[in-house]
């Protein structure tokens, strides 16, 4: 049976950070929902892209339990509208009591989950800088970091690595060497 992952957009979102996943991870085999914050399944990027998603948050209600993993893709405003939602932190917590995957890039590592204090007693790694508004973890120059059940990235330029990582986690190693050596990683 094919590993779940839902990508949380919201208005804002770095554009790279949420399609290379998507992307990567389709490849992979890995059936991936996005779910837009709000009301609307259309969200704009940071760059002004506009995306739309496969469904809303709101409508996924209930349906965390379906996904393996949960990616949060970094940008500003992208990462704060993320934060201020409920239904994410709601998601995120559930999510990583039942031991699936979360995963956040750039500035979500220190802006959405160390709020939620699901980066305490971790190591991670976010964008350079932002670990300064992270207490209780562990901060890493990696360009990704495995800690348990809690994957990070730095930025839009690791993104590739990022979802490499989060396919190597959910299949095995071999599909994340696998998707990496196709695009040439």
């Amino acid at each position: 049976m094919a590993k779940k992952a839902v990508v949380l957009l919201a208005e804002g979102f770095e554009e790279v950070e949420a399609v290379t996943p998507i992307d990567y991870l389709r490849r992979a085999g890995v059936d991936v929902t996005t779910a837009a914050i709000g009301g609307t399944a259309a969200v704009k990027g940071a760059r002004g892209i506009q995306v739309i998603a496969d469904t809303t948050l709101a409508e996924l209600a209930g349906r965390a339990g379906e996904f393996d993993a949960v990616i949060v893709p970094g940008g500003m405003p992208g990462a704060a509208n993320l934060a201020a939602s409920k239904e994410v932190s709601s998601l995120l917590t559930d999510m990583a009591a039942a031991d699936k995957l979360v995963c956040a890039i750039c500035a979500s590592p220190a802006v959405v989950l160390a709020p939620l204090g699901l980066l305490s007693g971790k190591k991670f790694t976010c964008y350079p800088d932002m670990e300064k508004q992270v207490s209780g973890g562990t901060w890493s120059e990696d360009k990704v970091v495995i800690d348990g059940g809690i994957i990070t990235s730095r930025s839009a330029g690791t993104a590739g690595d990022f979802a490499a990582a989060i396919i190597s986690k959910l299949i095995d190693e071999a599909a994340g060497k696998k998707i990496a050596d196709a695009v040439l990683l």
